[in-house]
């Protein structure tokens, strides 16, 4: 088995549409990331393919189901299940989205939480339970929500509490940054400037859908724009590199589009004032 792994550069998302072109001719990424619900059934052929990547390649998951904000009780079987996913393959970062998903059975969703100190609280006492069951911090990523949560505190203020309160890291998705900053009025770089430099683990970008001027919809299903690069340029220089990940998950390009995007990230990570990895 190879060693632990250490995220660093460019990454993709791994997805099966493209399952057998990374096996062959892989692109040039440092690591994948996968949603383990995706993954952790498989049997036969694709569970093979995936156990060979796996076997190649850097690793990190990034969950759809875990719901920390939920009201429902802690789905702890599925956990222990995720736990023993990141053993089989040796993958040591699990991230999930600091929203809800389920109330009284799952809603196929990202819901926003209302930003008080009773959420602040209820999520951490929810993250600390998974990070004694997985033996290592989980990580939460900003989303992007539509509507706003009565609310005691800013998005930002909320985020920081979280974190502060339950030791989990940070995925700073650099998108729904953008994307909220827009369709909930705030600058973007002000919520970059806030977060904490030693808690982000890693970084996302993506591209959206302009439902209208002010109503950008997060979907993964286009190329990230240029005021996202721009974003991301000043996330590095604030906060230092981080691994930063290249999400599609609709309207799939060709792998050579992809890796147009994936090496911009390089491209990003190798200037000048950013030589010294955080």
């Amino acid at each position: 088995m190879k060693s632990k792994n250490v995220l660093q550069g460019a990454g993709l998302g791994l997805r099966r549409e493209f399952l057998d072109e990374c096996l062959n001719q892989p692109p040039n990424v440092d690591f994948f990331e996968v949603a383990p619900e995706n993954w952790m059934t498989l049997g036969g052929h694709l569970k093979k393919q995936f156990r060979a990547l796996t076997e190649r390649h850097t690793f990190a998951l990034h969950g759809l189901s875990l719901s920390i904000g939920s009201s429902d009780p802690l789905d702890v079987d599925f956990v222990k299940g995720i736990k023993r996913f990141m053993a089989l393959h040796n993958i040591d970062i699990y991230s999930e989205h600091l929203s809800y998903c389920s109330h009284n059975g799952h809603m196929y969703d990202l819901m926003p939480l209302p930003f008080t100190e009773e959420a602040v609280m209820h999520v951490a006492n929810r993250v600390k339970q998974v990070q004694d069951i997985i033996e290592r911090p989980l990580i939460l990523e900003n989303v992007s929500f539509y509507s706003m949560m009565p609310s005691q505190m800013t998005e930002a203020e909320f985020t920081l509490a979280v974190l502060q309160e339950s030791g989990a890291r940070l995925l700073l998705d650099v998108n729904n940054v953008y994307v909220n900053s827009i369709n909930h009025h705030y600058d973007p770089y002000q919520f970059i400037d806030a977060m904490p430099r030693a808690a982000i683990q890693l970084m996302h970008v993506a591209g959206h859908y302009d439902e209208a001027e002010d109503l950008k919809v997060d979907t993964h299903g286009s190329a990230v724009i240029d005021p996202v690069w721009q974003l991301l340029k000043h996330a590095y220089l604030k906060h230092g590199l981080k691994p930063t990940l290249l999400e599609r998950d609709f309207n799939i390009p060709p792998m050579h589009e992809l890796q147009h995007e994936i090496n911009m990230i390089k491209h990003l990570q190798q200037q000048p004032s950013l030589a010294k990895p955080a």
